[in-house]
């Protein structure tokens, strides 16, 4: 059995496909995940799995979502493992987390970008931001404020052309600590 975090895309925002957590809980439960753990309104799932293939366990998510609430949710899971070791490579020197807990965000991809596209997301990153590409996602630091920035998940999807999701650093240190 192996752990599992899921980060679910777009859901419970601004009213939009609205998904209750302990519904969620539930519907990951009846797909056989043990272990279930919510966090926050977002989305975010820790839970066991015998299944080792994460592309099943993504495909099996999102079609039980899709059957229940009739509305689609791209879902990226990764190993807890994976997910510490994203937040292990923070490239940020000296990080506060309660002064820049949601200042510095990651971005979640479902797949590598070409180098070219990356090359040209990088021109709209306006100092003082910062942005790395890291192993399926991208660490930003916006010292002005994620909502000050061009560099919104969209934008990101947009010009690399994969679908993403971003958390804030507080919230992947807090997953990273509730799949311990």
């Amino acid at each position: 059995m192996s752990r599992y975090i899921s980060i679910l895309r777009g859901i419970n925002v601004s009213g939009q496909k609205k998904i209750v957590m302990k519904e969620l809980k539930s519907l990951y439960e009846s797909l056989g995940f043990e272990n279930v753990v919510t966090y926050i309104q977002s989305g975010n799932v820790i839970f066991d799995s015998v299944i080792e293939n994460v592309e099943n366990i993504q495909r099996t998510i999102a079609d039980a979502i899709k059957t229940k609430y009739d509305f689609e949710v791209p879902v990226d899971v990764r190993t807890s493992n994976q997910f510490k070791q994203v937040l292990a490579c923070l490239p940020f020197d000296e990080v506060n987390l309660e002064a820049d807990g949601t200042k510095m965000l990651v971005t979640f991809l479902t797949q590598q970008p070409q180098n070219d596209a990356f090359d040209s997301l990088m021109e709209y990153v306006n100092e003082p931001e910062k942005l790395v590409l890291g192993d399926k996602c991208i660490y930003l630091h916006c010292p002005n404020g994620y909502g000050k920035t061009k560099l919104s998940n969209v934008f990101i999807e947009k010009k690399l052309n994969v679908l993403a999701t971003t958390r804030n650093l507080k919230s992947v240190n807090k997953l990273c600590e509730l799949a311990n």
